[in-house]
């Protein structure tokens, strides 16, 4: 059975290999155009900055080097139930300077279509075992983000040897740009 959380909780981590699944829907608009969610992940270092360009695991870079965080592809509609976007993720391989894997997920082209998260329903992130399928755990998003363009979701973060997940549930209004200037 899953453990779900609420905002800033925070659960050991025991699998060394799994899948983080982020879905989503939303609503009908006015702004006549499709939604398009971005999943992406920051690999951070002691510093809390990526470790390189080549950590910051997006639609445009499905892969870290140290092959630890593979996203499996862009979702441009969300259409479906379950996932809407998934992130691979294998423990045993990180890059041992990695201490933080931070996901978030932004709407693509948001300010140019009118869009934001409070437009969005039932956003969640969910740890599940890549083999099994049996969820670990799950983070429902429930807040209205009435004005923000993206949500960091949530984090893995190693504290003396063990990985942790927090729920995080953050937004704001700055999109992609904004995580890029704070990892980077």
């Amino acid at each position: 059975m899953a453990i779900n959380l609420e905002k800033g909780q925070r659960v050991n981590v025991e699998l060394p290999k799994f899948t983080i699944g982020l879905g989503w829907d939303t609503n009908q608009t006015s702004t006549g155009v499709d939604f398009d969610l971005d999943a992406s992940a920051f690999i951070n270092g002691d510093n809390g900055k990526i470790l390189a360009d080549e950590y910051f695991v997006f639609y445009n870079n499905l892969q870290s080097p140290d092959e630890a965080v593979v996203h499996t592809g862009d979702n441009l509609t969300g259409e479906g139930e379950g996932d809407d976007e998934s992130i691979n993720v294998d423990l045993s391989k990180i890059d041992p300077r990695a201490n933080e894997i931070v996901f978030v997920v932004t709407i693509h082209k948001a300010d140019e279509r009118r869009q934001n998260f409070g437009q969005v329903r039932n956003a969640f992130i969910r740890i599940f075992d890549t083999v099994t399928g049996e969820e670990i755990l799950r983070y429902d998003l429930d807040e209205d983000f009435s004005v923000e363009t993206a949500v960091e979701f949530g984090r893995l973060y190693k504290r003396n040897g063990q990985w942790r997940f927090e729920a995080i549930g953050t937004g704001q209004k700055a999109g992609l740009a904004e995580y890029l200037n704070k990892y980077n």
